[in-house]
This record gives C-alpha cells, sequence and structure tokens, in this order.
C-alpha cells in the first residue's frame, strides 16, 4: 500500500492555515539567514531592499498571498496543486521584473545584490509550494 502524505505525517493532514504559516516561518526564515551571509559577505552594503525590514515583511506578505491564491484556486478550480504550482511559477518570473528596475532606479543596487533578491523570491516560492502542495488539496 503507498503512503500518502497525511499518512507521512502521523496520520493527519494539516490544514491550509497551518501550511501556510509554515511557509511564511520557512520563508521568513530562509531570507533573514540569506540578509545576514549577504551582509557578511559585503554585498551590496548600501542596498537597502537587502536588509532585514523590508526582506522579512516581504516575505511574510509572499507567502501569505500565496496562501490565499491557494485557498481560492480550491474554490474554482479542480486540480489545485496543478494550477497553483502553474500560477507560482508566473508569478515568480513576474516577481523578477521589479528586482531589474532596481538596477536602473536604484544607485546602491548591485548586480549581485539583485540576484540575491530574486533567490529570495525563490525562496518564497518554493516554501509556498512546498507547504502549500504537499499536503494535499484544501480543506
Amino acid at each position: 500500500m503507498a503512503n500518502t502524505q497525511s499518512d507521512l505525517a502521523g496520520g493527519r493532514q494539516w490544514s491550509v492555515p497551518v501550511r501556510g504559516a509554515l511557509a511564511v516561518v520557512a520563508s521568513v526564515l530562509v531570507n533573514a539567514a540569506l540578509v545576514w551571509a549577504l551582509d557578511a559577505a559585503g554585498v551590496a552594503p548600501d542596498f537597502r531592499a537587502l536588509t532585514y525590514p523590508p526582506v522579512v515583511f516581504l516575505s511574510a506578505v509572499g507567502a501569505v498571498g500565496a496562501t490565499v491564491v491557494y485557498v481560492l484556486l480550491g474554490r474554482f478550480v479542480d486540480d489545485v496543486d496543478r494550477t497553483f504550482v502553474r500560477v507560482a511559477a508566473a508569478v515568480l518570473v513576474l516577481s523578477f521584473l521589479p528586482d531589474l528596475g532596481l538596477l536602473a532606479a536604484d544607485p546602491a543596487a548591485t548586480v549581485p545584490g539583485v540576484v540575491a533578491l530574486m533567490v529570495m523570491h525563490v525562496v518564497v516560492a518554493a516554501a509556498s509550494v512546498a507547504a502549500l502542495v504537499a499536503g494535499g488539496a484544501p480543506r
């Protein structure tokens, strides 16, 4: 007999709000660690976008937004997980555009700093997809 995700988690499935909270925590912790590492390495020291307040806040907002989208998709589409992964991928690609704009608009922005921001977007997307899709359809 094949094990399902809920079997592997002790026989119970976590609710979408709990999984969303896990996505928020994972996103914030990983991205805060990246800020620490980037600061220690001296990557774009004057680039405010790579400081804790905006990174922590926007990481949390991104994961909460992903959770809301996941819940809404659960109400309107049959294959929530597949659709969510596609939407998340599209939003991830679009989220890189403002970062690229920072290269032109912010004199403190550097290519390594902007690439680091893009990596942080990938962290939020990956944490959200992993947490939300792994637990099964919204309930």
